[in-house]
């Protein structure tokens, strides 16, 4: 295991093993998570063969032929800054977004507006203004988190989670937003639902969502 020291720019960090051909950046944050996902990318180390982003860690997966030299060379890169972090973010916002067309008729929407002070109308507002990204994906296939919403829209998770919620709903949840790629068991705030593809397997990448695409939401 290695461990950086800790600066108010340069947050601490471990990589661990990760069985022979990976390891793991453990983060304290998800900002931090997010800006190692960057560094990793930009640096495009010989061997890497996939960075699976979470909320906490990036597991970073490399060719067995040539681990050792790859773990060398990430052992070797140092945490990013928070200039580092906004630019990446600022070249990711240059991407041509996701567009997901959403009906807001959740319902929820009027208890969102109630916990947030906006209002029904200005959760869709806030929602529609932000520009989104996948921060990690997870819980089903082709579901995002995204992230880059207005403080003003987080808000907790309910009480009592839906035994189903349909397939398209557009929900909250803490600090994200996301799209339910199949009907199945949650416990976020619906706000909306669209009709919009989330995952298909005959389509390459099957995932309309993956980590680092912006994301934008507009009103049907």
């Amino acid at each position: 295991m290695w461990t950086y020291a800790a600066s108010p720019k340069r947050p601490e960090m471990r990589l661990l093993p990760y069985g022979d051909a990976a390891v793991l950046v453990d983060c304290k944050t998800l900002t931090e998570a997010l800006g190692w996902r960057d560094a990793l990318a930009a640096a495009a180390v010989e061997g890497v063969e996939e960075l699976v982003p979470a909320a906490r860690t990036v597991l970073v997966r490399l060719r067995p032929e040539t681990a050792r030299a790859a773990k060398r060379s990430i052992a070797a890169l140092r945490p990013p800054q928070v200039s580092d972090r906004e630019e990446g973010m600022h070249r990711e916002a240059e991407r041509e977004p996701v567009t997901i067309s959403v009906s807001y008729d959740g319902p929820d929407l009027d208890e969102v507006g109630d916990l947030t002070g906006l209002g029904a109308d200005g959760v869709v507002a806030a929602h529609i203004e932000a520009m989104w990204r996948v921060a990690f994906c997870g819980f089903a296939p082709g579901f995002g988190y995204l992230v880059g919403g207005d403080e003003c829209l987080q808000v907790p998770r309910r009480r009592e989670p839906r035994a189903r919620v349909p397939a398209g709903a557009v929900g909250l949840a803490g600090e994200f937003s996301g799209v339910y790629p199949r009907e199945s068991p949650g416990g976020w705030q619906l706000i909306g639902r669209t009709d919009a593809v989330l995952w298909d397997t005959e389509r390459k990448p099957s995932a309309l969502l993956r980590p680092g695409v912006p994301v934008r939401f507009r009103p049907l």
